[in-house]
Order: C-alpha cells, then structure tokens, then sequence
C-alpha cells in the first residue's frame, strides 16, 4: 500500500478526507436551509435538505468502507 505525505495509506487518507467534507458540507447546509426558510424559499430549503442527506449517506459509507479496511470503530455515527 502506498503511502502520501502524511504517513497513512493513501486510500485511507481518502476516505477520511471524503468523510470530513460530507460532514462539513452538512453542518454548513443546515444554516442554508434556515437561510432559504427565513426568505420563504421553501424548494430552495427542500433542495439543501436533499444535499445534505446525501452527504450524511456519503460520510455513512465512508465510514463503513474504512471499518471494512481495518479501522478499529471507536466512533460510530449516531
């Protein structure tokens, strides 16, 4: 297994890296939902909470894919 810059096996390094932004992505969008709510934008606020699914369903799987890779599962999401 190859390893980057950082030490870590590049494909672990990957999904660690994809899981953090879907997770980020979706703390962000629920200030975008309320943002589209407070100006009566409700497909906007609709859309934002289809995004922000998919990202929580992207970070899901990232995580199962790095348990599956050997990672030991000390925190599992909620």
């Amino acid at each position: 297994m190859a390893t980057g810059e950082t030490g870590f096996d590049d494909v672990v390094f990957d999904l660690i890296s994809v899981q953090y932004h879907a997770l980020k992505a979706g703390h962000d969008y629920g200030q975008y939902v309320r943002d589209a709510e407070n100006a009566g934008k409700q497909e906007v606020a609709d859309f934002f909470r289809e995004v922000m699914e998919q990202d929580q369903q992207r970070a899901h799987r990232c995580h199962a894919l790095l348990r599956e890779l050997g990672g030991v599962d000390v925190t599992s999401p909620q």
